[in-house]
């Protein structure tokens, strides 16, 4: 295991709580790490801290933190488990209020923080937010939570855009290891469903940053990840009609990749 950062550099350092902390997982990701370092560095919004978790790199990764290891605010680099496992493993480090994660392969707009820094101090009530973020078809925005019972399009992004109050994470706990391509599916549907948390998404105009195409998420067979998201309502104990019905519908909407 190997650590570094401010945190460690500087063991005078004051446990300060920043409002914001920014978590990046990585695995081997020389390609695009370095431009999403640099994206969240230069936020116009400055109370917030960087973490950065590597999932032991073999590739130039390691170095590429190493180049920004005065910037960076905490970084560790060790075995995982996979992404989900990284997640987790942000949460225990966080110090501030809020957080969210910024995966290696996107990019954060220099006023997200910003942006998000508004909305927290406009709902402070509120458990989360979905700022609005740019994938490769478009800008997704906006947040409905009556959809999420039969739907998984209910929200803009989960890297990049969702941000999450420290205390009301708890509440939450982790993401769970047995799902291996939605577990942030399973996180939602705990904190909407079960937790009862409330948030609100911001509108088009207001971007948080770009999901960029070719990571994890896209890389995932359709029918693994659909088999998977299928057992999370299970496992949360969904109606079972109404499972039935969405593996009906969405069967069909993809009959084409049924016969592939």
């Amino acid at each position: 295991m190997m650590q570094g950062g401010k945190r460690i550099l500087d063991q005078n350092q004051k446990d300060e709580k920043p409002l914001i902390s920014i978590i990046t997982v990585v695995r081997n990701g020389e390609k695009h790490l370095e431009e999403c370092i640099n994206s969240v560095l230069a936020q116009k919004f400055k109370d917030f801290e960087y973490l950065i978790i590597d999932g032991k790199s073999s590739d130039n990764t390691h170095s590429i933190i190493k180049k920004y290891e005065t910037k960076i605010d905490f970084y560790l680099s060790e075995n995982d488990k996979g992404i989900y496992d990284a997640f987790n493993k942000g949460m225990k480090y966080v110090r501030g209020k809020y957080f969210g994660y910024v995966n290696s392969d996107d990019i954060l707009n220099p006023n997200a923080l910003e942006i998000l820094s508004r909305y927290i101090k406009t709902y402070p009530e509120k458990d989360f937010f979905f700022g609005a973020v740019k994938k490769h078809w478009g800008v997704l925005y906006g947040y409905k939570p009556w959809k999420v019972r039969f739907s998984w399009g209910f929200y803009s992004s989960h890297s990049t855009g969702f941000f999450i109050k420290t205390s009301s994470s708890k509440r939450v706990g982790q993401y769970n290891l047995k799902y291996k391509f939605s577990a942030d599916y399973d996180y939602f549907y705990r904190m909407i469903v079960k937790h009862k948390l409330k948030g609100i998404g911001t509108k088009r105009s207001e971007l948080f940053g770009i999901f960029r195409r070719g990571g994890f998420s896209s890389k995932i067979n359709f029918f693994e990840h659909f088999g998977e998201e299928i057992r999370i309502r299970f496992d949360n104990g969904q109606n079972k009609l109404l499972i039935a019905l969405i593996i009906i519908l969405k069967s069909l909407k993809n009959i084409n990749k049924l016969f592939k």
